[in-house]
């Protein structure tokens, strides 16, 4: 597992690593430049010092190999170009050089060199280089090095301060591990870091849908509590009916009411899976291109037989070109069939269904009209609601369908609109989203 502060600590100490190291780097220009700069001034004013001597017949002189003195190395030669005087016998050192400064590759390493013509004379004084680059590095070294010394405490500074910084994040952690699984109280924002608000605030919009999900659940559970608790207890009524029942033909009768309460209940509790399984969490499902003409054609194949038995006139309007959505294609088959099965339940025998898909400026679109009694406008919001039946009506439903049409259509960030039919009853319209076309 990945921890903030280890990266925190590993980033910061690389920086400041390589912050060093440039400036180690820099200090080292710096200080071989003036090293340069300095060393030419000494081979400059040693040249100077040495014009009001005479070498005529100056003899060589000899060092040992760890004196000072091997710093420098003096030649001095005649007018004839003979070399009269030479400080270092033991040294490669370079041949007569222009006057002025140069740097001289003898093959032995490099040497700066200063020529000075005094006279007949001409006196040469010359370094190696590499003491220069010697003395430079040194000095770079002896600057960074105390930096590079507190590099460890800087690397405790940092843990410490990071962990003060970080504290606010196990804060929040051991305010949301004491909380029960039903404390779901937004977590205080008051003195958190502005850093740490937005996962406060994330946490807490998190904490408001579980709990609006909960008591959804717990709504659900006891609408279906209820819902079902009236069918069992009819079931258990006409179950009694059946074993009193004195001769065949109200046994026969008993049977057929206890046959028609089980159809109900299984049909409610069948809806309550079907709306369980729709709603956010229910798992996950595909998405594909879903051909909503291809659609309509299938779902009213499904009821036909229902419509015949009503001898209710069930089409489609014709349309000649495909519309396509992204969605879920089982989820809006249950859709279109939940609308066509109330059209077809409500709508009076001898009535007229029609099932049509399409698309506009604005949307791609199914659309169910029916010719039966429609709903009041005052009573279109309320039978989306679970369990909502309408007092007037005498249909057996379980108040379910509508519910799961409209948790379908938010899935698919669609909208479901009622309203007057051109038939005469009502029109349910489900409008998709242009982002859903594929």
């Amino acid at each position: 597992m990945k921890s903030i502060r280890h990266q925190l600590l590993l980033t910061l100490l690389s920086a400041i690593t390589l912050t060093m190291l440039l400036g180690a780097l820099a200090t080292y220009r710096t200080a071989r430049d003036e090293a340069h700069e300095m060393f030419d001034y000494q081979l400059r004013q040693l040249a100077l010092s040495l014009r009001d001597h005479a070498f005529q017949n100056a003899q060589p002189r000899e060092f040992g190999p760890d004196h000072d003195a091997q710093h420098f190395s003096v030649q001095i030669w005649g007018a004839d170009g003979t070399r009269i005087y030479l400080s270092h016998p033991r040294q490669e050192l370079p041949r007569q050089t222009p006057l002025g400064f140069a740097t001289i590759d003898t093959g032995h390493g490099k040497w700066r060199v200063f020529g000075l013509q005094f006279g007949a004379q001409m006196i040469q004084v010359a370094q190696p280089m590499q003491v220069r680059e010697q003395l430079a590095l040194a000095a770079a070294l002896r600057t960074i090095l105390p930096f590079l010394l507190t590099l460890p405490l800087l690397g405790v500074l940092i843990w410490i301060v990071v962990g003060r910084g970080l504290r606010p994040l196990d804060v929040v952690a051991q305010a949301v591990t004491v909380r029960t699984a039903t404390a779901l109280d937004p977590l205080p924002i008051r003195g958190v870091p502005g850093e740490v608000v937005p996962l406060i605030s994330a946490l807490n919009d998190l904490l408001a849908r579980l709990s609006r999900a909960l008591a959804a659940q717990r709504e659900f559970i006891a609408d279906a509590a209820h819902e079902l608790r009236t069918p069992l207890a009819a079931l258990a009524l006409q179950a009694q009916l059946a074993e009193r029942a004195g001769d065949a033909a109200a046994r026969a009768e008993a049977f057929g009411e206890l046959k028609g309460g089980l159809q109900r209940a299984t049909h409610t509790v069948q809806q309550l899976l079907t709306l369980a399984r729709q709603e956010p969490g229910g798992g996950e499902r595909q998405s594909t291109s879903v051909n909503l003409v291809e659609l309509a054609v299938r779902v009213i194949a499904e009821h036909l037989p229902l419509a015949e038995a009503r001898r209710i006139d069930l089409g489609a309007t014709p349309t000649s070109e495909a519309v396509r959505v992204d969605g879920d294609e089982d989820a809006l088959r249950i859709l279109l069939g939940n609308l066509v099965s109330n059209a077809l339940r409500y709508t009076p025998i001898g009535g007229r269904v029609d099932v049509s898909s399409g698309e506009d400026a604005r949307c791609a679109f199914l659309e169910v009209c029916d010719s039966g009694p429609g709903i009041p406008v005052d009573e279109r919001q309320r039978v989306f609601d679970r369990f909502y039946r309408r007092a007037q009506t005498d249909e057996a439903g379980s108040g379910l369908g509508l519910a799961i049409v409209r948790t379908i259509a938010d899935r698919h960030r669609a909208c479901v609109v009622l309203d007057d039919a051109p038939l005469g009853g009502l029109r349910a319209r489900v409008e998709f989203s242009r982002s859903l076309a594929p």
